[in-house]
């Protein structure tokens, strides 16, 4: 019996090995993972021919394209875009695209056709009540958390109107807060798990106070911030003045990409702001 149980698990593991790296959900807690994957810093990307580093899997090349779009291209050669509109990309087509539905801005009614997954974060089919999303593409995982969003026109919450997306790439999370207008529940954030990079909107006004976004920026407690959906130095600095309760560290990299891996996360809560001073 004993032996037919190695041999089982022998052959368990060479299947693993032959299905590629793993896209289980990521830990929620930073202390299961190996101490020597933590608390080294980010490393600027080269843009010439979006060359990574070949150390290790758990890795994206992370692209500011403006407003609250971004593009992540995974070591396998996955591209992903946040927020697509159909205008906010550039290159090579884009295998999966996620979209809110809060202004035009944010979606598209006409994405571009060879597009893998068009994942649209509010219901869009008959007698849906929410839009539930859950695909893997080679070395990426997307999933979706819905949220409310304010109804525009009677000032009512249109529930489950928004997505915080995530992307997975073997241990590295990264997720994008959409068009969040409120605060997160305990059921959000164990669905959410841990979460390394956290894409998130600083406008103060049009998505919540920045106050507000400052405290869900607590309650996940991500290792790195990029700042998205805003217009100006001024908006950044009011960020940066609520942020020194986290003892957040800001950067303001030379270029709109960076590459970031889970074994390259800083020790302290890292703000790279992408978009520059003007973030659009």
């Amino acid at each position: 019996m004993t032996a037919r149980l190695s041999v089982a698990a022998l052959l368990a593991a060479l299947f693993a090995l032959l299905a590629g790296p793993a896209l289980a959900r990521c830990s929620k807690n930073l202390a299961e993972l190996s101490p020597s994957l933590l608390g080294r810093s980010v490393q600027v990307a080269s843009l010439d021919g979006m060359q990574m580093a070949a150390d290790s899997a758990s890795r994206a090349i992370v692209t500011f394209l403006g407003h609250a779009s971004f593009e992540i291209n995974t070591p396998q050669g996955v591209r992903a875009i946040t927020d697509y509109n159909g205008l906010n990309g550039f290159g090579r087509k884009p295998d999966i695209v996620t979209m809110n539905n809060a202004h035009s801005t944010h979606y598209t009614d006409h994405p571009e056709e060879g597009i893998t997954y068009v994942l649209p974060g509010w219901p869009t089919k008959p007698g849906e009540s929410e839009a539930k999303h859950d695909v893997t593409l080679k070395d990426l995982k997307v999933s979706n958390v819905p949220t409310n969003a304010r109804d525009w026109g009677g000032g009512s919450a249109r529930i489950n109107g928004n997505s915080i997306f995530t992307f997975t790439i073997v241990d590295l999370c990264i997720a994008h807060l959409g068009h969040l207008h409120h605060r997160l529940t305990k059921e959000h954030l164990d669905e959410l798990g841990r979460i390394d990079v956290l894409m998130v909107p600083i406008d103060g006004a049009y998505t919540v106070g920045l106050p507000v976004m400052v405290e869900v920026i607590r309650q996940i407690q991500p290792r790195i911030v990029l700042p998205m959906h805003y217009w100006g130095r001024g908006q950044v600095a009011r960020f940066e003045e609520l942020m020194q309760d986290q003892d957040a560290v800001f950067i303001w990299p030379d270029r709109r990409t960076i590459e970031v891996a889970h074994d390259t996360l800083p020790d302290k809560l890292t703000v790279y702001v992408v978009g520059g001073n003007g973030g659009d």
